[in-house]
């Protein structure tokens, strides 16, 4: 088979107006950013009239589950079947396309278009919240430069869209007063930036504005928090990110209109594409298919709970991807051997999949099971796997997207239409008015299948500053290694009564929660041994080895 970049060079792509024009845009409602991607504002008066889909998996393993390659395909499978459907996905960060995992504009047959611009630069959406966030940074440091403000404790880190572990912790300010106060500092990825949250949760330009103005920089000597509001920064920061706050209008490669918008990570931030984007999937189809990252005790929980909640969503129905390598991965089977049958290994770490199912059940959408399917699979491991679903009462179906694209997923589409139709209530892990620690335990037993969380000397003093600062009932994000249900990455399958180490809370006034620290997961990843970065290149103009 072709790979992903030589499938999608091959494949002609829609012009961007054709495309808008079909999904019913006015030319008022987008912008072309060449031939082939626009910004999107829709008319404020148009109505939401889609049903929202959102498609999880089961704990993640180094190669990936497949999540966006089955969002893709269902989108397809959907319109083969005859309904509408729009896609609602995140922004690739520059740091997995280089780093270890690769792209993330789906496989196969099932990508969304340009894949090499949405890859790499696209319309500017990272870079904008790259340099708006460092735009903060240097303002607050000018600030205390200046004698502006005197600050005891500085929240604000600096951010970078690359893979670089040399920078997680460094001294910024050496070499005498005149280039500042040295100050021990440090940079996130992109994808963790506060303000990435913000623009993916911000409804509208107001609520935007709102939010960064909330933004806690630090705090002054007498313990009270110091906000960009304060410091005079909001206005410049709406200014850099006015652009990159509009989704931007794609296709599948089968002609869906895609909304690739915002890219927070989920293991550590909140996992999903922008209420934009979302809100613009459900205004112009049937179906709006959304994805929230890694696997549902991760993207899934922070969906419902935080997403859903900023901007009033209900899913009617969810999709758990998993494949015969991420149940055997889970059963034990080392990663070379995952592609080898093996019915017993996929029976074992069957375990996982049941836990994700239970997960969901609690939150109230409708279930339907997708297997992420491989030519190396066997009819019986598939069928085991299916008649587990029968078991636990939850629909299955097998998606070949990725080498069928929506022909590959007609079965899948199906099973999602019926789960849809059918009424459910949405339920929420905890009371939106519960105390931080509450709902850190209500996360770890109803979704982990803990006991609990223990809070690190840190994490107590963070949290009675959280509450003496009046933030101590703000929802929680729960940063944490998306390989397996506890914080220990080696601990596969689907353990029980463990305890959730929580090592810092840290305060995100502007994005509405709290992130929780969760065992040694790191803001800033770092490069594998072999960077997918060594493969890419550009032969006759063109770019050859992205994934």
């Amino acid at each position: 088979m072709k790979t992903d970049i030589e499938i999608a060079q091959e494949h002609k792509l829609i012009p961007i107006d054709e495309l808008a024009h079909s999904a019913g845009l006015a030319d008022s409602e987008f912008e072309p950013y060449g031939r082939d991607k626009a910004k999107v504002s829709l008319d404020p008066a148009r109505k939401e009239k889609g049903r929202l889909i959102l498609v999880t998996a089961t704990s993640g393993m180094p190669a990936g589950s497949g999540k966006t390659t089955t969002s893709i395909a269902l989108a397809q499978g959907l319109k083969k079947i005859g309904k509408s459907a729009a896609l609602a996905l995140r922004e690739p960060s520059l740091g997995p396309v280089f780093g270890m995992k690769g792209g993330a504009a789906g496989g196969g047959y099932s990508q969304v278009l340009p894949m090499e611009a949405i890859n790499l630069h696209f319309t500017g959406d990272m870079h904008a919240i790259t340099a708006a966030n460092n735009l903060l940074a240097a303002l607050l440091d000018n600030a205390r430069h200046q004698g502006q403000v005197v600050l005891k404790e500085i929240y604000w880190r600096r951010v970078l869209d690359v893979n670089d572990r040399m920078l997680r912790n460094i001294v910024s300010g050496l070499g005498g007063s005149a280039n500042g106060i040295p100050t021990e500092a440090g940079f996130d990825i992109t994808a963790a930036s506060e303000l990435m949250a913000v623009l993916c949760l911000a409804n509208d330009l107001d609520d935007l504005r709102a939010r960064i103005d909330r933004i806690v920089l630090g705090l002054r000597p007498d313990g009270t928090p110091f906000t960009c509001k304060e410091l005079g920064a909001t206005g410049s920061l709406v200014a850099l990110l006015l652009e990159a706050s509009r989704p931007n209008l794609v296709q599948s490669i089968e002609g869906n209109i895609a909304f690739v918008h915002g890219g927070p990570f989920a293991n550590i931030a909140h996992g999903c594409n922008s209420v934009a984007a979302t809100r613009a999937a459900l205004k112009l189809a049937d179906y709006a298919i959304t994805e929230a990252g890694f696997g549902s005790d991760l993207g899934a929980e922070k969906f419902f709970n935080i997403k859903c909640r900023a901007a009033g969503f209900k899913p009617a129905a969810v999709v758990i991807v998993t494949s015969t390598k991420a149940l055997k991965w889970h059963g034990g089977v080392p990663l070379p051997e995952i592609g080898q049958p093996n019915l017993e290994a996929v029976k074992k770490g069957m375990v996982n999949l049941d836990a994700h199912i239970a997960n969901l059940k609690n939150f109230g959408p409708n279930i339907v099971v997708s297997l992420n399917h491989f030519h190396t699979d066997t009819e019986e491991e598939i069928e085991a796997i299916r008649a587990r679903c029968a078991e636990l009462g939850v629909r299955f179906a097998v998606s070949d997207g990725f080498a069928r694209g929506g022909e590959g997923a007609t079965e899948l589409a199906e099973q999602v239409v019926a789960a849809a139709a059918e009424p459910h209530e949405l339920v929420n892990t905890y009371a939106e008015d519960a105390p931080i620690l509450e709902k850190l335990d209500a996360i770890v037993t109803k979704v982990y299948g803990g006991a609990g969380a223990k809070l690190a000397p840190a994490a107590l003093k963070d949290l009675k500053r959280l509450e003496d600062l009046g933030f101590g009932n703000l929802p929680v994000c729960v940063a944490k290694t998306p390989f397996s249900l506890t914080a220990d990455p080696k601990a596969l399958g689907a353990p029980k009564g463990f305890t959730l180490p929580v090592e810092r809370l840290i305060l995100n006034a502007g994005s509405g929660f709290v992130v929780a620290m969760a065992g040694s997961i790191m803001r800033m990843p770092g490069l594998p041994k072999k960077p997918a970065a060594m493969s890419i290149d550009v032969v006759d103009g063109r770019i050859t080895g992205l994934a």
